[in-house]
């Protein structure tokens, strides 16, 4: 027998299901409203926010550069949002992203470590006429085989510095891993086998950073071209210093205040670099007094990158360029209509424009190195 149903209980139900269902459309609705302004789409496209002191280089950059006074036009429904063009990029990489062929060598380090790097040749001829000029970047990851081909086809010869333990089929010789091998050892090598070449050096975010610690470590280390795109400090510098942090148990940590970073730094640091004074320390290993980018690229909008540090990049000195975007993201940089980006991206365009201009700058006007040595330090 089927169960009867009394009158109360359907006029108890009924009337709070249209309420429910309102409560969820409200709730849908509040979610893509929140999406859609997350979007931003009423942003405006607009060329990037230039900064550069006026000499003659950088007027010559300027004049001969045009992509860096254009308008950077993103993907229309979401490449006004600095997250999502961060999230593509680090999930899908490039668009048609193509997988180049090079030839790969080893440089033995004095710690028994085995750097290696991938060295491109030029897929065609350089636009002054004379021999190819090596383009330098920092790990051989997917994300910069499309930029890599295009510079080869613009005639550079490309070498890629791989990170120690990142290549699956390269054996680790010396208890180190993934550090960015020796930069030194890699420009020395480049130099002796291109003595004719000009050396450009591009870093990537973490690989911008190490670019920049190189610079700083050494003045000799700046007569060359150096380009970063969206650098990104790593928070936690040495794994010894977070394994003594972690070890509260340890000697070093006993009796010490670490409320601050200061003291943390004087407590734990000074001391595995026989520093006295925390200042001189970190005078000492700051890159950023002594280092000089001439080109200098970040996003607004990078999510990665709080905004009190990009502006630090505009009191750099005479010859550098900084560029700031209003969109792009970290590392982003998607050009496009509205829904599908270029295989090109804004960054890619730049960096082979800048690079062409300064082979121009050398091969016809002062030598970049002359320039270099009359900046003060």
């Amino acid at each position: 027998m089927a169960a009867s149903v009394e009158p109360d209980d359907v006029h108890t139900i009924t009337p709070e299901m249209p309420a429910m269902f309102d409560g969820m459309k409200l709730a849908a609705l509040a979610t893509v409203l929140y999406f859609l302004g997350c979007l931003n789409l009423k942003s405006p496209k607009a060329p990037p926010d230039v900064n550069y002191q006026d000499t003659p280089l950088n007027r010559y950059l300027i004049k001969s550069c045009p992509i860096l006074t254009k308008e950077y036009v993103p993907p229309l429904l979401w490449g006004k949002s600095g997250h999502l063009q961060t999230a593509l990029y680090g999930k899908l990489g490039r668009v048609r992203s193509l997988t180049p062929s090079g030839l790969r060598k080893y440089l033995p380090m004095q710690d028994r470590a085995t750097a290696t790097f991938d060295l491109f040749e030029p897929l065609g001829d350089h636009h002054t006429g004379g021999e190819s000029f090596p383009d330098v970047k920092i790990s051989l990851k997917h994300y910069i085989h499309t930029f890599m081909d295009h510079t080869q086809r613009q005639g550079y010869r490309c070498a890629v510095l791989n990170h120690l333990g990142a290549l699956p089929n390269i054996e680790l010789t010396s208890p180190r891993m993934f550090t960015y091998g020796k930069i030194p050892a890699m420009a020395g090598y480049i130099k002796w086998a291109f003595p004719q070449t000009l050396l450009i050096v591009v870093g990537f975010s973490l690989g911008g950073k190490i670019v920049c610690k190189f610079l700083g470590e050494n003045r000799t280390n700046q007569d060359i071209i150096v380009i970063l795109v969206s650098p990104l400090s790593p928070y936690v510098r040495d794994w010894n210093i977070l394994g003594s942090l972690l070890g509260l148990d340890s000697s070093m940590m006993k009796g010490a205040d670490l409320s601050r970073l200061y003291a943390f730094h004087g407590q734990n640091t000074l001391k595995g670099y026989k520093k006295e004074r925390c200042p001189h320390y970190i005078y000492n290993v700051s890159e950023q007094t002594r280092a000089t980018v001439p080109l200098l690229v970040y996003a607004s909008d990078d999510p990665l990158v709080h905004q009190s540090l990009l502006t630090v990049p505009r009191t750099f000195k005479q010859n550098v360029i900084f560029a700031l975007t209003l969109h792009g993201g970290h590392l982003g940089f998607f050009e496009g209509a509205v829904l599908f980006p270029q295989p090109l991206t804004w960054t890619d365009k730049v960096i082979v424009g800048y690079a062409n201009t300064m082979c121009q700058w050398e091969r016809h006007d002062l030598p970049y190195t002359h320039i270099h040595k009359q900046r003060e330090f």
